[in-house]
């Protein structure tokens, strides 16, 4: 570094366009310019390289933590059920189900109710009303988990198990193929009332990323659909989205990637029991909750090195996530490029 930078403030200036030699004042100025850039270049330079030694270190801690469990008990720890910690015998698949089926149901119901939000206050909303709203969307994202665990488990789950579930049981409970989503006891309690929690966490983020995005698309394309006589709806179907399908796409990757590794909600409301079942009514767990409710009491050995594993888990569902976003985003660019 101390040669590269000698080099980068002793090299000659460029004066061929230059009508008279530059004086010692505009050299010194020049030289002292050079420096602060070599310097800028060089910190931004160590910031990104640290986070991806933040990320490798984090990823080689996880897999060193987790090897005697993945020796032990193999590959087939990832599609075992078993989760026994008298015997010693653990299986991670039921927490992989758990985090999945949950992040899912959130991503089900933000999404469509975020989009709706987005497109009313950027295109229908009064004009005076789109600051408060807003801002009250934005606070949303500020309330700590525990608070919308504490409102899950004790307002909202009495009144899932009163109301919503009997509802959910005698419509869709009676479609052949979906009754056995929506089967068993009205307990309040479950995968899908962690997955509602969820949703309405990831909610305020996702909506004010689509409504962030949606502002910046230029009024003049917008004015120009209207005046051609399209609708509200065609307007954000056709110029809309198409500008702006980066921006939407990595909201809802930042609201899957908050319900994939969200712990204190999901502890509350999702039950907490390692079992199995396809019944969306019945208790279940997540990587999260289980590290959250294990970890501090988990002795060293296979137990403490399944709870790392399931931490690497975690680890690789999140980089599948953001890898196949990736993936999309460059698939539709493509499109987009052959279509011009």
């Amino acid at each position: 570094m101390t040669v590269g930078l000698f080099h980068y403030l002793n090299k000659p200036m460029d004066i061929t366009q230059s009508h008279s030699a530059p004086t010692p004042q505009a050299l010194k100025i020049a030289k002292l310019q050079r420096l602060q850039d070599f310097l800028f270049h060089r910190i931004t330079q160590f910031f990104a390289v640290a986070v991806l030694v933040a990320l490798v270190g984090i990823l080689i801690s996880l897999t060193i933590n987790a090897w005697p469990a993945l020796r032990t008990f193999g590959p087939e720890f990832f599609y075992s059920t078993e989760w026994d910690v008298v015997n010693g015998q653990f299986g991670g698949l039921i927490a992989i189900y758990g985090t999945v089926v949950t992040s899912l149901i959130a991503l089900l119901i933000a999404v469509p109710l975020s989009f709706g939000i987005a497109v009313f206050l950027t295109e229908l909303c009064p004009q005076q009303l789109r600051r408060p709203l807003g801002t009250a969307i934005e606070l949303l994202a500020a309330v700590p988990s525990i608070i919308y665990g504490m409102f899950g488990l004790f307002i909202f789950a009495p009144l899932f198990a009163e109301y919503i579930q009997p509802l959910l049981a005698t419509t869709l409970g009676q479609v052949p193929g979906l009754g056995i989503l929506f089967s068993g006891a009205f307990n309040g309690i479950g995968v899908l009332c962690a997955g509602l929690i969820l949703a309405m966490m990831i909610l305020p983020f996702i909506a004010s990323v689509m409504r962030d995005v949606f502002d910046i698309v230029p009024p003049v394309l917008k004015e120009s659909a209207y005046g051609i006589g399209c609708t509200t709806w065609e307007v954000v179907k056709n110029v809309v989205l198409p500008y702006t399908k980066a921006g939407v796409i990595g909201g809802v990757m930042l609201g899957l990637g908050r319900a994939l590794g969200e712990t204190m909600a999901v502890t509350f409301v999702i039950g907490n029991a390692h079992r199995l079942s396809a019944s969306l009514f019945s208790p279940g767990t997540s990587i999260a909750s289980t590290l959250a409710n294990e970890f501090g009491e988990a002795e060293a050995g296979n137990h403490l090195s399944s709870l790392f594993a399931l931490g690497l888990a975690l680890f690789v569902i999140t980089f599948i996530v953001l890898a196949c976003a990736k993936w999309m985003l460059t698939n539709m660019e493509k499109k987009q490029g052959l279509k011009t």
